[in-house]
């Protein structure tokens, strides 16, 4: 059976995680839809947990903001580019751990959980399942869950059509869809087919969100408008991500909900 813990190393261990979300204007989208939702339901004195929070991207960004977070990353590496990148002035505690395992904390300790990378990784039903309960378990009653998923046909559509031949049957079913397996590295989800699986937990549905849209799939043309331009796309952006007519093909979506 695959090593899921060596298979997720290897892939942070030679992937720049730190530049994701700023290396060009095609990641920068993700984060600004992102961001956004967020602020639409923190406050001045909430307590933040992210669990799989990379090297820091969000925690940092709220930490600096005087926000008391706690961030959870399963890669060593990614840790230590967190943990590097701390100073003083900050409320953020970092620590080693997995999402389907959040038992060194308490029932209803946070007021918002950020979910945002650990199920792009997780294959088994019930390791997804786990990961989803520990984040519910762990918010406060009222607070706000957001879990980040991958979109099948996102992943199709910028990877899948360059790999036709060698990519399928392989790594795509005849339906097209991504086969689950650990050395693919990534797993994908239908959209109501996350929303399904989310209505097994005791939680109100909020959102679901489109973070970065079609960006993938015309990532030349958004790389290439200028900041104005580009201001005016993630606008545009801002505006469609909840329609569900064209929310398939993002790259990336999150699901928000409140705890009961």
């Amino acid at each position: 059976m695959a090593d899921r813990n060596k298979i997720i190393d290897d892939y942070y261990n030679n992937y720049d995680e730190d530049r994701r979300l700023v290396k060009d204007q095609t990641h920068m989208v993700e984060f600004e839809v992102t961001t956004k939702y967020i602020e639409k339901y923190l406050k001045e004195n909430h307590k933040i947990l992210e669990v799989g929070a990379g090297t820091g991207r969000y925690s940092l960004y709220y930490a600096n903001r005087g926000y008391d977070v706690t961030a959870i990353e399963f890669v060593q590496h990614n840790l230590d580019v967190l943990k590097s990148k701390i100073t003083a002035d900050m409320k953020i505690v970092a620590q080693q751990g997995d999402a389907v395992d959040l038992s060194r904390f308490e029932d209803n300790a946070f007021d918002m959980t950020l979910v945002l990378g650990p199920l792009y990784h997780l294959y088994e039903d019930a390791d997804i399942r786990s990961a989803i309960a520990e984040a519910v378990r762990v918010t406060k009653k009222g607070g706000v869950v957001m879990i980040a998923y991958i979109p099948n046909d996102g992943v199709f559509s910028n990877w899948g059509v360059s790999h036709l031949l060698d990519g399928y049957p392989k790594d795509f079913d005849e339906n097209f869809r991504l086969r689950r397996y650990p050395e693919g590295v990534f797993a994908t989800f239908y959209i109501e087919e996350f929303k399904q699986i989310m209505k097994e937990f005791d939680v109100e549905y909020l959102h679901n969100v489109a973070t970065d849209g079609l960006v993938n799939i015309m990532s030349e043309k958004i790389n290439n408008l200028s900041k104005k331009e580009f201001d005016v796309w993630v606008k545009y952006q801002l505006s469609i991500c909840e329609r569900a007519d064209l929310q398939g093909f993002s790259g990336h979506a999150l699901y928000i909900c409140r705890k009961n």
